[in-house]
């Protein structure tokens, strides 16, 4: 077939295309017509309903607003009434309490004129009363021939007489129940932890006396011109006496690790015998070390036996130190680990920290390490090395108030003094000499001796009681008792001892007549 035949073919194909598509949109469009006019229709009629249902919902809420109109003022007219009628009843209360408080009003009135006549005449009683009690003091002071004052003063002495004599019975029980149980239960405590204590007793020498092989050694010591002598002393701080006394040499010092140093260096050259100056300042090198080494080791003892750590390295050696200090024949560093496991006894009784009580109590001396050295009691020493190395507050007060430098304010310081007192009281703890013993005895009875009432006084028992005689006439029994109690607080704050003193005041009627 020819091409044009195939354009003809196409060409009517399209045509027939076109008159179906407006066929089909003419349909469309009166299909489309026919739907928006039903809808119209349907849409009309939908109105109208909805406008005959709107007339007659308003017409149905007009009726009800109306109702509920009615039935509101119907319930407001009753409510009107009701107030109405309440605040009738309230009107007529009122008026009742207006008329009852006009008739209290009246009868308050009349009872107060009642009392100003009452008062009238009680004051002219009054009047009558006193006149009649002048009338009876002045007849009264022409009996007894006393004026009112001295008849006041009488009355007042009689009764001062009397709450005297009842006070001071009421303080004889309360000390004496307060003595009672106190002393049972510190005998008690004390007893235990002392029972618990295995401790050494007796006194320990300060005198450090080198004993010689011979009498020839005294020469070789001194040297020629005196060089060796004067050499040991220079170096070792120490003064040598050498008398007559047979085959000794005796080392004088304040300082007892000089005085260590010297007798050792002197033992050691004794038994060397090579005795010059140059070998002279050998040995006493050698013997520094060895005295350092034992205060290091003697340091490290007691923290050991006491069972205290954590201490600083010098104060261990400010410890051992106390090895070589004696206080009244006493063992400075013995007595340290004693108060330490004494205090840590009473800790444990009482329920306190018992390693703060050890530690307060090895350390209660520390002064006394360094008191030949600085300046200073050894308490205010100890306190100061305390709080340099860092010791706890309550520790460095401890030391404080263990002498009652300061007033103790913590159980831990009370039981360091308890602890020091008993370690230094016991029997064979300190040595002291006749001189002091003899002065401290003449001062207490100096002291209580001069109260007046009091005629003679005694220190017995090696001064831990005191006996005073008081004359009958001057002192009576009741003031027996507060005689005892000033005598105690005297000697408290005057007077310096170990442990107690038991004051005992006598008083002594006698009658004496003789038959002829």
């Amino acid at each position: 077939m020819e091409w044009y035949v195939y354009v003809l073919i196409a060409v009517g194909m399209i045509a027939v295309a076109v008159i179906f598509f407006l066929v089909g949109v003419s349909y469309r469009k009166k299909f489309a017509e026919r739907e928006i006019g039903s809808a119209e229709q349907e849409a009309t009629r939908i109105i109208n309903e909805a406008i005959k249902g709107g007339e007659n919902k308003k017409r149905e809420m007009l009726v009800e607003a109306k109702e509920e109109i009615h039935k509101s003022r119907t319930e407001n007219e009753r409510e009107n009434k009701e107030r109405r009628a309440e605040l009738q009843k309230q009107e007529r209360r009122l008026q009742q309490k207006e008329e009852s408080f006009d008739k209290k009003v009246d009868a308050f009135e009349r009872k107060e004129e009642a009392l100003a006549k009452s008062q009238a005449a009680v004051a002219a009683a009054q009047d009558e009363v006193n006149m009649i009690k002048k009338s009876q003091l002045e007849m009264l002071e022409k009996i007894s021939g006393l004026t009112k004052d001295d008849a006041r003063r009488q009355l007042i002495a009689l009764i001062e007489d009397d709450c005297r004599h009842d006070a001071a019975m009421k303080i004889k029980d309360i000390e004496t129940n307060l003595k009672e149980e106190a002393d049972s239960l510190a005998r008690e405590i004390i007893s235990i932890a002392i029972q618990r204590c295995a401790a050494d007793h007796a006194a320990e020498a300060t005198v450090s006396v080198v004993p010689l092989p011979n009498d020839d050694m005294k020469g070789r010591i001194i040297g020629r011109e005196g060089r060796n002598i004067r050499t040991l002393e220079a170096i070792t701080g120490v003064d040598l006496i050498i008398d007559d006394t047979p085959e000794a040499i005796t080392v004088s010092s304040f300082d007892p690790i000089r005085r260590e140093v010297a007798r050792l260096a002197l033992e050691k050259l004794i038994a060397d015998g090579r005795i010059h100056p140059t070998r002279i300042e050998e040995l006493v090198e050698k013997s520094r070390k060895e005295v350092d080494r034992v205060i290091k080791q003697e340091g490290e003892r007691a923290t050991f036996e006491t069972g205290i750590n954590n201490l600083h390295p010098e104060l261990v050696k400010l410890l051992g130190r106390q090895k070589y200090r004696t206080s009244y024949g006493q063992n400075v560093l013995n007595h340290s680990v004693e108060v330490s496991h004494i205090a840590g006894l009473l800790a444990s009784e009482l329920g306190v920290d018992i390693t703060m009580a050890k530690r307060a109590g090895l350390l209660h001396d520390l002064g006394k390490s360094v008191d030949h050295e600085m300046e200073g009691s050894h308490v205010q020493l100890g306190v100061e090395l305390a709080r340099k190395y860092n010791e706890s507050p309550d520790i460095i007060h401890a030391i404080e108030a263990h002498h009652n430098d300061v007033e103790p304010h913590t159980v831990i310081a009370c039981l360091v003094q308890a602890a020091d007192a008993i370690s230094a009281a016991r029997p064979g703890a300190r040595r002291e000499n006749v001189e002091n013993y003899i002065r401290r005895l003449e001062k207490l009875e100096e002291l209580t001796g001069t109260y007046p009432g009091v005629e003679r006084s005694f220190a017995i028992q090696a001064g831990r009681e005191v006996r005073i005689m008081v004359k009958p006439e001057e002192v009576s029994e009741d003031n027996m008792i507060m005689l005892a109690r000033d005598l105690a607080k005297k000697i408290e704050t005057e007077l310096e001892y170990p442990g107690q003193i038991k004051i005992n005041v006598i008083r002594e009627t006698k009658a004496t007549e003789y038959a002829k």
